[in-house]
């Protein structure tokens, strides 16, 4: 959220706020020269009595003059209030003037000495002011003024002592000391004066004062409030703050509004009348209560005009904070977005191992993505709300561009690596299809050579036919045997890891095999259809074992015993792949070679085409080679069209629950005799193509290694069982490859 920093008050509104307190305080300077500890509004019972009075006149030395008008109650009148009155009139003039001296005007013209006296009394002990002098207008009956003459000469020195008094017989002995114009009509002047209006005038004065002085305490204390309240930090508090601060200022507007009505008012009953009545004092006078009361309202005004000036700046103030917690709100929550959707791209890894994986992921990050361009779309909103609020010179705005900067990245960061996983991921989608493509290539191949029916291949002209069979196949077919796994691993050399890479070598392999089983066909049946193939004796089957049907294992059918003559026994079956082909019926060739046989077929073909003995050892050994790799080949076409499938995941609904962990059972060892004839007795018999005699010695040097046949025979029962069970069941027809028997001439 929004630092304090960022949340002070700024230099402008603190500018603005030093113009208010001053506006304030000249306006508080004004209000101590116009106002006074005591009001007229509280002591107005008092001066409607009217037995002393602020005329408004001056003496010839510019003293103010206060007037003791003749007055029965005067001497009903409490010292305590008498000094009151006396100490609010003197306060009048003192505000506008330093040194303040003052005239009074004791009208006892009606009264006794003893009036007299104690008026002087009672003025010596009440009055506040610099006394400058003290006219006396003594009785004027005979006996009251002789007896005041008298008391007067008597008592004087303590009358001087404590007031300057002089004893004035008559009114116009007033015009020594006081010109015309500034005595009232009573004492012949021309100075009008009506004490009740003076009285509701003072009082007005005062009072809109009060007013002026109340509404700059509740601005001042308004202000400070704006500046020195500390913000809260959540979007709820600052518009509940808001909202009531503007509807604060609202009010006091309008309060200052009606002063500044009520002033206007006063202001218009200060107008002087153009008549010739008015006279000069009059005119002076209510100058300068207009003057005072245009003072006031000039400085309220002015400090109005502060105040305003304050409030905008702190409402802007206010707004732009409220305006940043939103913004940095927003920016929080997409910011909080953002990271959670990185933390799951994360979780996504960027390769596969199989192509349902790939997919798997692929569909993960597709679902991501979509995500992520909502989550963009509204990160481009908010980041265009902070460029609007940079553009508009908001307060905080290396703060919004720094939250945007960085909400801009991580919105760059997502996508990106969105995009890069999700190419890493199709291309190696592209790769794993094209390795599937080539395995079920091989499979298509490894499903024709399986389905070539090799007992009709020993005539010349069904070695022809099979052998324009396989080059259709090669030429028409989708296989591929340009498998280049260098150019493969340079293609995608950007996603390979060690999985792919043994994956493509593991597809190169089984290509090559492929390859190799094609080409080691391709030569078989050149070699049968270029010579007439030695025939083999097709025996019916034993008396004593009953026919099997559909079996698609071989295995010897009885033990090997190397001390006496080789005699083994092979089931060969064949079955179809298609439903409208049947499985051809089980046939059991038992090809049983002596020492005679061999002798007499040895004589056979060296009378019919060679008359060489090398020769004929030479065209031997091959054949029992061709004949040895033609039987490794059947193996792998078993194990790779069967065995391979029960682990393949997507034939896993073909295959039935029993059958589910029971290829050890019903393919035995086979594995163990494909490594052998083909990692070992094959590469022995090759080695002995350019010494036939080794032939033999081939053969009783792995005499330990044939017992393995005793292991495969002794679990054949059990895996003619469960083929005799499941030998119609689907996998076995939707399956790439069908099971052949292999007849291996090597034992020949």
């Amino acid at each position: 959220m929004a630092s304090l920093e960022t949340i002070r008050i700024s230099a402008v509104e603190m500018e603005k706020y030093y113009s208010l307190q001053q506006a304030v305080s000249i306006l508080y300077t004004l209000l101590e020269k116009t106002t006074s500890p005591i009001c007229a509004k509280d002591i107005s019972d008092v001066l409607m009595r009217e037995f002393a009075f602020l005329s408004g006149g001056r003496g010839r030395d510019n003293n103010w003059i206060i007037t003791l008008p003749e007055n029965a109650e005067f001497h009903e009148v409490p010292d305590n209030v008498l000094k009151t009155v006396l100490s609010y009139l003197t306060s009048i003039p003192s505000k506008e003037e330093d040194d303040i001296k003052f005239i009074v005007v004791l009208d006892r013209r009606l009264d006794t000495w003893t009036s007299v006296k104690l008026s002087l009394q009672k003025l010596s002990h009440s009055f506040p002011g610099n006394l400058h002098l003290v006219l006396v207008l003594r009785p004027t009956g005979f006996f009251q003024r002789t007896f005041t003459d008298i008391g007067f000469r008597f008592s004087q020195e303590d009358f001087i002592l404590k007031l300057p008094v002089v004893m004035l017989s008559s009114a116009s002995d007033l015009l020594k000391y006081i010109d015309e114009k500034q005595l009232t009509t009573e004492f012949g002047g021309t100075l009008e004066y009506r004490h009740r209006d003076w009285v509701v005038c003072r009082t007005a004065i005062e009072g809109f004062a009060l007013t002026v002085k109340e509404i700059a305490q509740m601005l001042q204390a308004f202000g400070t409030e704006l500046a020195e309240t500390e913000l809260p930090s959540d979007v709820y508090s600052i518009e509940h703050i808001l909202a009531n601060r503007t509807e604060k200022y609202c009010q006091l507007k309008k309060d200052i509004t009606s002063v500044t009505r009520e002033g206007g008012l006063l202001l218009d009953s200060f107008e002087i009348p153009s008549t010739s009545l008015v006279t000069e004092q009059e005119t002076c006078e209510k100058h300068g209560d207009w003057e005072t009361v245009n003072r006031l309202l000039a400085q309220l005004l002015e400090m109005e005009s502060a105040f305003d000036g304050f409030w905008e700046k702190h409402q802007l103030k206010m707004e732009q904070y409220l305006q940043l917690l939103k913004f940095e709100q927003h920016f929080q929550e997409l910011k909080n977005a953002t990271d959670f959707l990185m933390a799951q791209q994360t979780g996504v890894p960027d390769t596969g191992n199989n192509i349902s994986e790939v997919k798997q992921r692929l569909a993960e990050l597709s679902n991501i993505e979509e995500r992520s361009k909502e989550l963009i779309g509204r990160s481009q909103m908010v980041i265009l709300h902070g460029h609007q609020l940079a553009a508009n010179h908001h307060y905080a705005l290396n703060l919004i561009c720094q939250q945007c900067n960085e909400l801009r990245h991580a919105s760059d960061i997502l996508s990106e690596e969105i995009k890069r996983k999700l190419a890493r991921l199709s291309t190696t989608h592209e790769l794993l299809v094209r390795l599937q493509q080539a395995l079920e290539s091989c499979d298509k191949g490894a499903y024709f050579l399986a389905n070539q029916q090799m007992d009709k291949c020993q005539s010349r002209e069904g070695a022809q036919r099979a052998l324009q069979d396989v080059e259709m196949f090669l030429d028409s077919s989708a296989l591929d045997l340009s498998f280049d796994p260098q150019s493969l691993q340079y293609d995608f050399e950007s996603i390979l890891t060690e999985e792919l890479k043994g994956q493509i070598q593991a597809v190169h392999v089984k290509i090559e095999n492929i390859r190799d089983l094609f080409e080691n066909r391709q030569s078989c049946l050149k070699k049968l259809a270029d010579k007439q193939v030695r025939p083999v004796q097709l025996v019916a089957p034993r008396p004593e074992n009953p026919p099997r049907a559909k079996s698609p294992l071989f295995s010897p059918k009885h033990g090997m015993d190397f001390n006496s003559s080789l005699k083994f026994s092979f089931d060969i079956t064949l079955p179809g792949k298609r439903t409208t082909r049947k499985m051809q019926a089980s046939r059991k060739i038992e090809v049983m070679h002596d020492y005679q046989e061999k002798r007499n077929s040895l004589q056979f073909f060296i009378s019919e085409s060679e008359d060489s003995l090398d020769i004929l050892k030479g065209h031997v050994i091959h054949e029992l080679v061709e004949t040895e790799r033609i039987y490794v080949e059947e193996l792998y076409t078993i194990l790779l069209g069967y065995r391979s499938e029960m682990e393949n995941p997507e034939m896993s609904r073909f295959l039935p629950l029993t059958l589910r962990n029971t290829k050890n059972i019903l393919f035995g060892n086979m594995p163990e005799i494909y490594e052998f004839h083909n990692k070992v007795f094959l590469l022995s018999l090759e080695s002995c193509i350019g010494a036939p005699e080794r032939v033999g010695y081939c053969f009783l040097e792995r005499r330990e290694d044939f017992q393995m046949y005793e292991k495969y025979c002794q679990n054949k029962p059990r895996s003619d069982s469960l083929w005799r069970q499941f030998s119609d069941s689907s996998f076995f027809q939707v399956s790439k490859t069908v099971f052949a028997h292999a007849f291996n001439p090597s034992f020949v």
